[in-house]
């Protein structure tokens, strides 16, 4: 079984808006509103890819409500915990004519310490049945930056494979905590070894540096695919997966790094190689840009574009930069 845990999840709404300008009014030419958060969409597309997941969380009020009766209509098992305060509802505009996307994201509910410990008991109980948790997205206001650390301890004693894709503090303090994978993008990898990446050049030091600070593995996801050093202990290998955007008809970039990892975690839970699970990974972001929605993808259309998906080792000398 593989959990994703999601503590800020939302009703995601995803407009469409040609020629988007801020200050004017617009219609928009499509729009959808599902249950989301990153974890969220990570387990929608786990369950699109056909692998055993659980979605779990908070959610509160009607719009907890509503999450969770969205995540039982798609048949997605889930199993949240219900706390007072009010979910969150985010919103994304997506510009059609030039792929520009911008998010509101609300800060979300307060959580209190009954309530999160509450989550917490969950957690554990579920991971026993577990073999990969997906810790995904934001903290609520409120909660300690250092709960995505105290959790992966805690799973880790439990010898479950632990993957961190997170932001600012929380993805600074589970680091630390020693997890199998972090995932940032590159603007969460930039705040958490404290420096901006002048170019791509900079890019493999910086995979290795945050293995340095913690995680067993790293896997720095770009608009065209991925920078990694991933393996097992002395197997570990730099890797670059890439493909051409124009290989794809983007429709909307929302999700598509959930989307990548959804691909990630599936293919090392049904332990293909680690190039393949970067290869199906990078195809799996492609393929969902393809569609309106975060987490939504064809399974069988990533598959066939696995083989456009180009990976790479990268020389020793890239990797011995980070050290």
């Amino acid at each position: 079984m593989i959990i994703t845990v999601t503590l800020n999840a939302a009703i995601d709404k995803t407009l469409a808006v040609p020629n988007f300008r801020l200050g004017r009014r617009h219609r928009a030419v499509e729009q959808t509103s599902m249950a989301g958060g990153k974890g969220v969409n990570v387990a929608r597309a786990l369950k699109a890819l056909g692998q055993p997941v659980i979605a779990t969380g908070v959610a509160g009020g009607p719009t907890g409500t509503r999450i969770i009766e969205q995540l039982t209509e798609e048949a997605i098992l889930n199993d949240f915990v219900r706390i007072h305060d009010e979910s969150r509802t985010s919103t994304a505009v997506v510009d059609p004519t030039t792929g520009v996307q911008t998010e509101i994201n609300e800060r979300g509910p307060e959580v209190s310490e009954a309530e999160l410990e509450l989550f917490v008991d969950k957690l554990l109980y579920l991971a026993k049945g577990a073999g990969v948790c997906v810790f995904s997205g934001s903290l609520p206001p409120g909660i300690p930056a250092d709960l995505y650390e105290r959790l992966i301890q805690e799973l880790r004693r439990l010898d479950v494979t632990t993957v961190l894709d997170s932001e600012g503090e929380a993805l600074r303090h589970g680091t630390r905590a020693e997890p199998t994978v972090i995932s940032p993008n590159q603007p969460e990898a930039e705040e958490l070894v404290g420096h901006e990446f002048a170019d791509d050049e900079d890019l493999p030091a910086a995979v290795a540096e945050m293995v340095e600070m913690g995680a067993r593995e790293a896997i720095l996801t770009l608009p065209d695919g991925c920078i990694a050093l991933v393996g097992d202990g002395t197997e570990r290998r730099l890797y670059r997966g890439r493909i051409d955007p124009g290989l794809v008809d983007a429709r909307s970039p929302v999700g598509s790094g959930d989307a990548f990892l959804a691909g990630y975690v599936a293919s090392r839970y049904t332990g293909r190689a680690p190039n393949e699970c970067l290869r199906f990974a990078v195809a799996c972001g492609a393929e969902s840009v393809q569609h309106f929605g975060a987490g939504v993808l064809d399974p069988g259309a990533a598959e066939r574009l696995m083989s456009r998906v180009e990976v790479e080792v990268l020389s020793e000398q890239a990797l011995s930069a980070g050290g």
